[in-house]
């Protein structure tokens, strides 16, 4: 990946002693400044390390290896004036160098001239390179990348540059540089035994690189070139370079002799020393060693070795493919646009928590979907994805650092699983909530703390014990944290913060973006009027714009602070409840989000029993969940946008928002008379309301609840008001009851150490349905009403949610796995009994959320009202791909 340029607004900010003129080059390992030393009023080059470099070699441990070289002085070496690592800026911790400023031309500007230089000319260029070489040397510093690029010609006069630079990256990259398949030297003038990835490299691999230039410099072309790197190395492994004399007749046959030496691929062949180089250039006698037949036939014999040593070489040709990306600025790759498809069995799935995660290296996603509502892994080069058993209600998965194993929060349990399945371990079902978490580097996974509170840390283990990691800053009107990430250099985390009558018109919730310490748990804002957030690995933090735009802007992760401007990436972002977003991306710059093409909408539609479908009012669109029909089927109270409580008569009339000063309003159920609705509403505290249907009257307190009292049901007789708490409340999800005017306290009906939730009372009063995980998977189970300890049954069989009764009471109604309705004939009296169950109609396309039903009985119990995306509307939202992401932010860094 070739960095991206700062701008030398950006490097003037670094340095205070110089100042910055204009950038003069950027090659593989640094970018080059020329700059005014004003102390000393002259001209310098300042080289900067890239930082990806200077990640993989330690900034500290370069410079000691660079300091080394500063001790070199010699006439035809380019000094080293000064080096440090920088303090503070966009540049922070990144080493860089300094060298006096030479005016003139590179020896491969001037090739790229002339091609071919005159004999004296070349001669003489090698002599002064030799005598640099020589010294170093006798000095104890090899080279290690002598090339055109790096011989300086100052009035004619040669100058080597980058002296110790390569040693400095190899001594302090150590053991990082092998695991990372990186090595120094350049392909056309590489020795043998650095194309074989040799550690110990000796000065006659100088001898043998600067053989190269001199012969390049003569013939108008390196020994040894070829299409690609690989068959570059593969030629200096098995063949021997052509004759100088053969490409320019006026090479004197001693100067071609001493080159041929310097080219020898044993180093023993070669010269002893560069000044023997020297000397031989300038001695008309020299001439190569006699060749008799037995020497014929051994240097026959050594490139037969050679070819096989070359075989060898083939295992190390993708270091050579490193080396030329570290060494020349790497090309652009082209960033590719496209819109990830699904199977229909595998499609995301319809949900208003997050769905998906990218692995690290960016070849698998992850996410939530399926019938039932699963977690799936699907290779990015295969067509189809794998479903994780088990992880049924699963939600905002996540990968670890490694991508081998992928998180998820599921019922108020936060869960692990490896990337191929298997057993599942439970970290913990402790503190966390559902809005996000994130594996730090640290071992520690990052989450939503339970209800309205900040995030929690715990360990990435099985029975792992939680702590508070964020506490809400109250007086600024904070009430929330959730959506964790956590930044890659283990020092920070980023997170949505949730504030309490902060929008523009001073009522509602509005989000910005934090960051907290890792070290201390303090936080504070970074971005306001921004709902989600995920830390780029090439510098940037992206985040979602309360209107739904996908920004980025530059960010240090070391200092945590934004550190520079914003700019569009694209807008109509899909987005969820308390701030959460499907956006994730990867080390290797691959970026996933999902648009939608507006507002959520969806109709409500009768449906058969033979699946047939026809809409209540095409009218009216909203974004609908929970419906609930009254007792008589004339009206219905509905939720729309995880906020209000609508009510709207069938028959006739307009729809009327029944709900107006609660902040959240979800879950709506009829009274037994038919004449108001009770809902959940978190308006102050959680609790369920009582407001009369035709808005007649004020909303009367049933029940306060901090476990959050959802699903809501009356008995025929209104003498039980029967609820579930949150998954992942005390129990994981329980039901409980409580007879308004009797009982102080609610009553326990079915609350074990499994999931719990749906309860549903027969018509008759007597039997209560509910939707449970005991078994391992979710099924249908009824037990006697109110004494539910009496007895169980079992509902369904082959798994089932979201259970609802026949009018008649003859029947139990449910989804199952593969999201068809299923009806089963029961019978109630005397005792309970299921028969014979039938398949109605797929319900795959129609809204499934959570474990609370989705639609509804007609009073005939022949239709049934449930609600689906509006086909006009579809595809309502697209999983967007950009590959090689990272090539746009460098063009934007650019303009």
């Amino acid at each position: 990946m070739s960095p991206v340029a700062e701008s030398v607004e950006q490097v003037q900010r670094a340095f205070s002693a110089y100042t910055i003129e204009r950038e003069l080059g950027s090659g593989g390992m640094a970018t080059v400044y020329l700059a005014h030393d004003k102390k000393h009023d002259r001209k310098v080059a300042i080289k900067i390390l890239h930082a990806e470099l200077a990640a993989v070699l330690g900034a500290e441990r370069f410079l000691q290896e660079i300091r080394v070289t500063a001790n070199l002085q010699h006439p035809h070496i380019l000094g080293l004036i000064d080096s440090g690592i920088v303090a503070e800026g966009e540049l922070q911790g990144r080493p860089y160098y300094v060298m006096p400023f030479i005016r003139g031309e590179s020896l491969r500007e001037r090739l790229n001239k002339e091609q071919q230089l005159p004999v004296s000319d070349a001669v003489r260029i090698a002599t002064e390179v030799a005598s640099a070489l020589d010294y170093a040397h006798r000095e104890g510093v090899v080279h290690r990348d002598i090339k055109p690029e790096n011989i300086l010609l100052h009035d004619g006069s040669a100058i080597v540059a980058d002296f110790g630079i390569a040693l400095a990256v190899t001594q302090a990259g150590g053991a990082r540089m092998t695991q990372t398949g990186l090595s120094l030297g350049t392909p056309n003038y590489m020795s043998p035994e650095q194309a074989m990835g040799e550690r110990a490299i000796t000065a006659r691999s100088d001898i043998y690189s600067l053989g190269a230039v001199t012969y390049e410099m003569l013939a108008g072309e390196p020994p040894f070139t070829g299409p690609t790197v690989q068959a570059i190395v593969a030629r200096v492994m098995t063949e021997e370079p052509r004759p100088l004399t053969a490409s320019r007749r006026n090479v004197p046959p001693h100067v071609a002799a001493a080159v041929a030496r310097a080219l020898e691929k044993i180093p023993a062949d070669r010269f002893a020393s560069a000044h023997e180089f020297s000397e031989a250039l300038h001695n008309p006698s020299f001439t190569p060693a006699a060749t008799s037949a037995p020497v014929a036939r051994d240097r026959n014999s050594r490139r037969l070795l050679w070819a096989l040593y070359g075989a060898g070489a083939l295992l190390v040709l993708m270091t050579a493919g490193a080396i030329w990306g570290w060494m020349r600025p790497a090309p652009s790759k082209q960033v590719v646009r496209y819109a990830l498809v699904f199977d229909s069995t595998e499609a995301i799935a319809n949900s208003v928590w997050g769905r998906l995660d990218l692995s690290p290296d960016g070849s698998r996603v992850a996410y939530v979907g399926g019938p039932r509502s699963q977690l799936l892994i699907r290779p990015r080069n295969q067509l189809h994805a794998s479903p994780i058993a088990g992880t049924e209600r699963a939600i905002n998965p996540f990968f670890s650092p490694d991508g081998q194993r992928v998180g998820f929060l599921s019922g108020g349990n936060l869960q692990l699983v490896s990337v191929n399945g298997g057993s599942r371990i439970t970290v913990t079902d402790s503190l966390v909530g559902l809005a996000g978490a994130s594996w730090g580097p640290d071992g520690f996974i990052y989450v939503d703390g339970r209800g309205d509170a900040g995030l929690v840390r715990v360990a990435a283990k099985a029975a792992a014990v939680p702590e508070w990691f964020t506490r809400l800053d109250t007086a600024s009107g904070e009430f929330d944290h959730t959506s964790p990430d956590a930044l890659p250099n283990g020092k920070g985390v980023l997170f949505t913060v949730a504030f309490r009558g902060k929008d523009a018109a001073g009522t509602g919730t509005s989000y910005s973006i934090g960051v907290a310490d890792i070290s201390s748990g303090t936080h504070r804002v970074l971005v306001r009027d921004a709902m989600y957030a995920r830390y780029a690995p090439s510098g940037h933090l992206l985040y979602v714009m309360n209107n739904r735009t996908l920004m980025v802007v530059p960010f240090d992760q070391n200092s945590m602070k934004i550190t520079g401007e914003p700019t569009v990436v694209t807008e109509g972002l899909s987005r969820g409840v308390v701030g959460s977003s499907d956006l994730a991306v990867s080390k290797t710059g691959t970026l996933v989000y999902a648009t939608s093409t507006g507002e959520r909408k969806r109709e409500l539609v009768w449906v058969t029993r033979d699946g047939k479908v026809q809409s209540v009012d095409p009218a009216w669109a909203e974004d609908f969940r929970s419906p609930a029909l009254s007792p008589d089927g004339k009206r219905l109270a509905v939720e729309i946008g995880l906020a209000e409580i609508w009510i709207k008569h069938l028959d006739r009339g307009p729809s009327i928002k029944l709900t107006v000063d609660e902040r959240v309003s979800l879950y709506p159920t009829w009274t037994p008379d038919g004449r108001s609705v009770t809902f959940f509403s978190n308006t102050g505290a959680p609790a369920l309301w009582t407001k009369r249907a035709d808005g007649s009257a004020a909303a009367t307190l049933q029940l306060r609840e901090r476990r959050n009292p959802f699903s809501p049901r009356w008995s025929p007789d209104g003498k039980w008001l029967v609820y579930q708490t949150r998954i992942g409340s005390s129990g994981s999800g329980d039901i409980l009851g409580i007879r308004p005017g009797i009982d102080t306290a609610p009553v326990p009906l079915v609350a074990t150490r499994f999931t719990e939730i749906a309860p549903a009372i027969s018509p008759d009063g007597r039997w209560l349905a509910y939707n449970s995980n005991e078994s391992g998977q979710d099924e249908i189970y009824v037990v006697p009403f109110p004494n539910t300890g009496a007895a169980k049954w079992a509902g369904s069989t082959h798994g089932g949610t979201e259970p609802l009764w026949s009018h008649g009471g003859g029947e139990l109604f449910y989804r199952d796995p593969a999201n068809t309705l299923m009806a089963v004939e029961v019978s109630t009296t005397p005792t309970f009994s299921a028969g014979r169950s039938a398949a109605l109609f797929s319900a795959v396309g129609f809204v499934r959320f959570g474990g609370s039903p989705q639609y509804a009985v007609a009073p005939d119990d022949r239709r049934f009202l449930m609600i689906r995306p509006l086909a006009t509307n579809a595809p309502y939202e697209q999983l967007i791909v950009v590959d090689n992401w990272f090539e746009e932010l460098k063009a934007k860094a650019r303009k």
